[in-house]
């Protein structure tokens, strides 16, 4: 491991992991709505499986931002998890199924710069989270 991410400061820590979860918060209440209002198929455009991929992230976006908020590394690793599922999840309905562009998905742009945030600062963050 570089050295400089074990000598990270604490608040530094801190704030990726309120960040993070606060933003997997927004998704897992943007996914509950969806699931509460439509159902397991909220996107009638999409596949079964990833419509019910989507409607199952009401429940590990929350695990994810819990865990984040205890200070646990599983929720690193979960976000992780959800951030590159989901990112690919995403980048498959807009240019598999719906046809169309980076540039015409603003929700996209927004999904893969969370993701980076996620991925980029896991290796920053997780050493100082408890098992």
């Amino acid at each position: 491991m570089i050295g400089w991410m074990r000598h990270a400061p604490r608040w530094t820590v801190v704030l990726v992991c309120v960040i993070a979860a606060l933003l997997l918060l927004v998704g897992a209440s943007s996914h509950t709505v969806d699931l509460f209002s439509h159902g397991l198929r909220p996107y009638e455009w999409a596949p079964g499986w990833l419509n019910l991929y989507w409607s199952s992230l009401a429940l590990f976006d929350t695990l994810a931002a819990v865990l984040l908020i205890l200070g646990r590394r599983r929720g690193v690793d979960l976000a992780c998890a959800i951030m590159a599922t989901d990112t690919a999840a995403n980048w498959y309905a807009v240019h598999g199924i719906q046809h169309s562009g980076l540039a015409d998905q603003p929700g996209l742009q927004r999904l893969i710069v969370f993701a980076a945030l996620v991925l980029g600062t896991a290796p920053l963050v997780r050493p100082h989270l408890s098992e």
